[in-house]
């Protein structure tokens, strides 16, 4: 058995993030950098060697032990390490520490959270939950993250187990319906089917369109019925809830409604907000982010803004070679990703 021989007093391949693939009943490992093998695998690094510390196959990375050429060629077919090493990469398991995989965890539960609070509304308020609130309804039904599966589907499991314990439902989508106006009989007999909520009618000539709010997995039903009667849709929000949101205190206490503050007006709170940035702008050293080109704060917040999907979004648009958007761009165009495979990801 093949073994690296390391100085004395030197620890090496420690600091590293191991990607580990059995086959055969043999173990493979490779080392990589930290936080660069997710990156590789979502298809923002391209670069290999910006991935492997080296092109090597270990039995065991952290005793810095080789693997053998014929359990190579045994498990692979081939000795050839950097093809090995490609499949260890994109077929492997990535193994992190305790502290990583609970910040992991962490995160996509958030992530979840965001996706239920935007795609949800309170069934008798008609009003979104807050971001704290759907965590808790989430402890609450004991949901645990399954790190192999993808954020949207296990939102939409959350959504479904919700609905048997708490006053939740899916928030209709917005939709104009136009077509001719002697097919109007027939949609008008489905909308009412469907307990559509119809905003508004008009008739312009011989064409009749109709605005109206409809549960989001009607929306194929919807569409193929327009297709037949030769009209069309069109999607104007795919998610519509009253103005405020529905607080614990109204969760916990349905009788006892504190009445809504009126909200400010919208010049005062961009003046408050322009003068608290300038106050943060004097008192603390602002880093900035290259990628987004813009000051992100003190170096906690520097660091955490790597994780944002803000950050995520404009690593992508970078690799692409397009201009990095700012944070409002960058929700609206996420939000328009989401509102192209929202049908998809979500029907019912």
């Amino acid at each position: 058995m093949s073994k690296i021989v390391q100085p004395i007093g030197q620890k090496r391949l420690t600091n590293v993030a191991v990607v580990r693939l059995k086959k055969h009943g043999i173990r493979f490992e490779i080392a990589c950098y930290k936080n660069k093998v997710l990156s590789w695998r979502s298809g923002v690094e391209k670069d290999l060697d910006e991935v492997l510390q080296s092109q090597t196959v270990y039995s065991n990375v952290s005793k810095g032990i080789l693997a053998k050429s014929k359990d190579l060629i045994a498990a692979f077919g081939t000795d050839d390490q950097s093809k090995i090493c490609l499949e260890i990469l994109d077929k492997g398991e990535l193994q992190v520490a305790g502290k990583e995989r609970e910040s992991q965890l962490s995160n996509q539960f958030r992530d979840i959270a965001t996706i239920v609070m935007q795609k949800t509304i309170n069934s008798e308020t008609n009003r979104p939950y807050t971001i704290s609130m759907i965590e808790r309804l989430m402890h609450e039904i004991h949901f645990a993250v399954d790190p192999n599966s993808s954020s949207k589907k296990q939102a939409l499991e959350v959504i479904r187990e919700l609905q048997k314990h708490f006053p939740i439902k899916r928030s209709p989508m917005r939709v104009r319906l136009t077509l001719p106006g002697q097919n109007s009989s027939s949609l008008m007999e489905k909308l009412n089917a469907w307990n559509a909520s119809i905003v508004s009618k008009d008739e312009s000539g011989s064409q009749l369109s109709i605005t109206c709010e409809l549960e989001p997995g009607l929306y194929r039903d919807c569409d193929a019925l327009l297709r037949s009667l030769q009209g069309r849709l069109e999607i104007l929000a795919v998610s519509v809830h009253a103005e405020g949101d529905t607080s614990v205190d109204h969760y916990d206490d349905h009788e006892d409604v504190p009445p809504h503050q009126p909200k400010a007006p919208a010049d005062a709170v961009q003046q408050l907000s322009e003068r608290i940035e300038k106050q943060t702008l004097g008192d603390v050293k602002q880093n900035k982010c290259s990628t987004c080109n813009a000051y992100v704060g003190d170096a906690k917040q520097y660091r955490d803004h790597f994780k944002s999907e803000w950050h995520k979004h404009n690593l992508k648009r970078k690799t692409r070679q397009l201009p990095p958007l700012t944070a409002e761009e960058c929700l609206a165009d996420m939000e328009m990703d989401d509102s192209k495979s929202d049908l998809k990801d979500y029907s019912f």
